[in-house]
């Protein structure tokens, strides 16, 4: 696979790799200047609200608690308990 670099030093990343590494337009590509060679990996933004939202009734829970603590008080009943 392979890209051109164009006169404004551009390149269009090749469809395949955008769909495998999830790009969309206006992310970031962060370059590794350290490297041998050239890499670039998406840079992702963390979205707390979303993450929270996501997390529905447990985002109410303490810090510390674990899955299974959280789920056990969501039921009211530990799960072998059926």
């Amino acid at each position: 696979m392979q890209a051109t670099v164009s006169s404004k030093y551009q390149i269009t990343i090749p469809a395949k790799l955008r769909r495998k590494f999830h790009l969309k337009p206006g992310m970031k590509l962060v370059f590794d200047e350290k490297a041998h060679d050239l890499r670039a990996k998406p840079q992702y933004e963390f979205d707390g609200d979303a993450m929270k939202s996501a997390l529905g009734a447990a985002k109410d829970f303490e810090p510390g608690k674990t899955s299974a603590r959280i789920l056990r008080e969501l039921r009211g009943y530990e799960r072998g308990e059926l």
